[in-house]
Order: structure tokens, then C-alpha cells, then sequence
């Protein structure tokens, strides 16, 4: 079972006790009316309702503490496929592939059909450049649920990854076209960049694309900065793509292609 060993890393919430008390009041029907010296203080103690497991994983998961959010998930008295893959998501974004692998695996014995966790597990392979695996993963996840833009944007980087650059630049197109602003990097799990420079400078050059397309100016310009670096396309292919007139009146555009080229 994926479960976290480190169980003393698993801080409870602390519970809250509401203390209610009573003020001196004139009572109807009383000529006078008691001071506060007279009236007993009554204190009412209201029980702290104690969070799920689930929602004290959730807060620590927001909080960035996914050791101790895999250690609350994993007292979850059932454990369903929603547990398992939000215990995977953590224990992928502390870059424990085999274990978020496990994780996800369990959910979807659970739901197989579960396109999010196809998605998720589908990420890890890639991270792992067994890219073969991914683009399994990630076109059974469309099955499922086929206008789904990060995945065809997973789809995309994956297809690029393995040099075929215009079924991954078609991945991202499908994309924009579902989600114009999947671009907006809103998104995770994420894909790490191949280790490859020209695999990285092809990437990012579609990146770029898939920004400029998206009207997102400066991730255009951060992805199109890294890809000329990488030595995947120069200045002048950049300045007579069509797909790139739309950052031709930037300031950030315009200081890009003014500089010298790298030796």
C-alpha cells in the first residue's frame, strides 16, 4: 500500500473550543437589575467538529506539506480512487515517481476510466522519457474524455519530446481550440523538459507557439528567448514565421531580435 512511513511528520489540527459567556442583562418584570457581580458565568463549551482525513490532507496539500498530507490521507478509513490520486499528486510534486506511480495505479484499479488519473500517471512516464507509455496513457485518457485541453497539451509536449513535431504542434492547436488560455501554465501536474538541448529548443519553440497563439506575450517571448538559446531557430526564422506577428509591435519582442545571436 502507498502509505507514508514518516507518520510523526502528520501535524493534527488543533481543535477550537468556542467559550460563550453570559453578560449581566436586566431581567423583565425586575425593578432593579443585577450587577455583573451577581450573575454566575456560565461558560458553554461548543465541541470542535474534528476534520476528515481527506480535508486535513486537502489543507496540507495547500499549504505545500505533502508528507504530512500523504500521512492524513492515508488514515482515510476507505480508501477510494479519489484518495489514491490526490496521495499521488503529492507524492509527485515531492518527485517520488514510484510511489506517485503505485498511487495512481491503486486508483485506477478502482476507476479505470478515470481520465485525470490516466492524465497523472501519464505525466509520470513522461518524466521518466518512457514516452511510449505516456502517449498510451494520455490517448486512453481522451477516450474518456476527449475536449480535454491539458491533456491534449500533455499529449503535445509528449509528441515533441519524441522529435514528431507536427502531430505535437497539432496537439497544441487541439488544444487552444478547446482552452485558449491552457497556455496560462494554471495547471499540474507538469511535464518536465526532455534532457535533450534540441528536444528542449523544439520544445520550447512550440511553447512559444502555443503562447503567441494564445495571445500570452511574455510567455511567448520566455519560450522563444530559451529556443533561440538552444540553437533550434534563429532570429530571421523567427521574423518571417507568420505565427509570430503578433508580438511584432513588443517592446520585449523587438529587444529579443535586436540582440546578437550566441556564438
Amino acid at each position: 500500500m502507498c502509505r507514508s512511513k514518516k507518520r510523526n511528520w502528520f501535524i493534527a489540527l488543533p481543535a477550537i473550543l468556542v467559550s460563550i459567556w453570559a453578560f449581566p442583562q436586566t431581567l423583565k418584570g425586575q425593578a432593579d437589575f443585577q450587577t455583573a457581580s451577581e450573575v454566575p458565568v456560565r461558560v458553554s463549551i461548543v465541541p470542535a467538529v474534528q476534520p476528515t482525513p481527506e480535508q486535513s490532507g486537502d489543507s496540507l496539500v495547500a499549504h505545500q506539506r505533502y508528507q504530512a498530507a500523504i500521512a492524513a490521507y492515508s488514515k482515510t478509513p476507505e480508501m477510494t480512487a479519489a484518495i489514491w490520486n490526490k496521495m499521488g499528486i503529492s507524492y509527485q510534486m515531492m518527485f517520488n515517481s514510484k510511489d506517485a506511480m503505485r498511487c495512481y495505479k491503486e486508483s485506477l484499479k478502482l476507476n479505470p476510466r478515470d481520465a485525470q488519473v490516466l492524465n497523472n500517471l501519464g505525466t509520470v512516464y513522461a518524466s521518466l522519457k518512457e514516452y511510449g507509455q505516456a502517449d498510451r496513457l494520455y490517448r486512453k485518457a481522451l477516450k474518456f474524455n476527449p475536449r480535454n485541453a491539458l491533456i491534449l497539451k500533455n499529449l503535445g509536449t509528449n509528441l515533441l519530446s519524441q522529435k514528431k513535431l507536427e502531430k505535437g504542434w497539432q496537439a497544441y492547436q487541439d488544444a487552444i481550440a478547446i482552452d485558449p488560455e491552457i497556455f496560462a501554465d494554471r495547471y499540474s501536474p507538469k511535464v518536465q523538459n526532455p534532457a535533450s538541448v534540441q528536444e528542449r529548443g523544439a520544445m520550447n519553440y512550440y511553447m512559444a507557439l502555443g503562447c503567441a497563439r494564445s495571445g500570452y506575450v511574455d510567455c511567448a517571448l520566455q519560450y522563444l528567448r530559451a529556443a533561440l538559446d538552444e540553437g533550434f531557430t534563429s532570429r530571421k526564422k523567427v521574423a518571417a514565421d507568420a505565427e509570430f506577428a503578433s508580438l511584432r509591435s513588443s517592446p520585449g519582442y523587438q529587444q529579443l531580435m535586436a540582440e546578437p545571436s550566441p556564438q
